[in-house]
């Protein structure tokens, strides 16, 4: 279904390669970066590996999808996707190439990627299971809406302050929903519904709530391990 959509930024993706110059501006790289422009070069023809194991940062160092069992990994094949710029949503076991592409990147030739994505990457979405526990930063759900028919949370990474005061975290963000993630893998819980997830959540130990939005939960981040 995101066939057309994929064929669209990988051309442009490729095409964008063949002007260093203009490859570094669009894509932000710094001069020790510039090799990452051959990488996007390649690919239509690069190597591939599961994108649970292609991606690195925060979020996945956390999650370290390599020391999960069978067990987990495949849970999460079966239950994860992750939305990238280059490809829509991929299953967290598909395998893909490597590439530089953010979401927010404005490749020549080529609308917008929320233009590309959000329409065709929301019908995709239409009629599947809920609850979707939505781990996205928002740059990224831009790309990819869930349906307003399909059970859905967004959830937000929080700290509570001496006050009580509730504040929006940027540090341990990527870290805590990496970690979330890891602990859904390993116990593999039978969800219906955002109040399953919240109950399990409770029993669990994780401190997640429902969010002063409507439709958001909030994660409230552990405090990170002393050095």
């Amino acid at each position: 279904m995101l066939a057309p959509q994929r064929e669209a930024v990988a051309a442009s993706v490729v095409a964008l390669s063949s002007d260093p110059d203009q490859a570094a501006r669009v894509l932000k790289l710094s001069a020790r970066q510039r090799g990452e422009i051959e990488v996007n070069a390649a690919v239509r023809s690069a190597p591939t590996m599961a994108a649970i194991d292609r991606y690195t940062g925060v979020l996945f160092d956390a999650l370290d999808a390599a020391t999960l069992d069978e067990r987990a990994r495949v849970w999460l094949g079966e239950h994860a996707l992750i939305q990238t710029a280059l490809l829509g949503p991929v299953g967290a076991l598909d395998p893909i190439p490597a590439y530089r592409l953010a979401a927010g990147a404005s490749l020549p030739g080529l609308a917008p990627l929320k233009r590309v994505w959000a329409d065709a990457v929301r019908d995709a979405l239409r009629g599947i299971p809920g609850p979707v526990v939505d781990l996205r930063s928002e740059s990224y759900a831009a790309l990819g809406p869930v349906p307003a028919e399909v059970p859905s949370a967004y959830v937000r990474v929080v700290a509570e302050g001496p006050d009580g005061t509730v504040r929006a975290l940027n540090h341990f963000n990527k870290r805590a929903k990496g970690e979330l993630t890891r602990r859904l893998a390993e116990s593999r819980p039978r969800l219906s519904s955002i109040t399953d997830l919240l109950a399990w959540a409770d029993d669990a130990g994780i401190a997640l709530r429902p969010g002063s939005r409507e439709g958001e939960l909030e994660l409230f981040a552990a405090p990170s391990p002393a050095r």
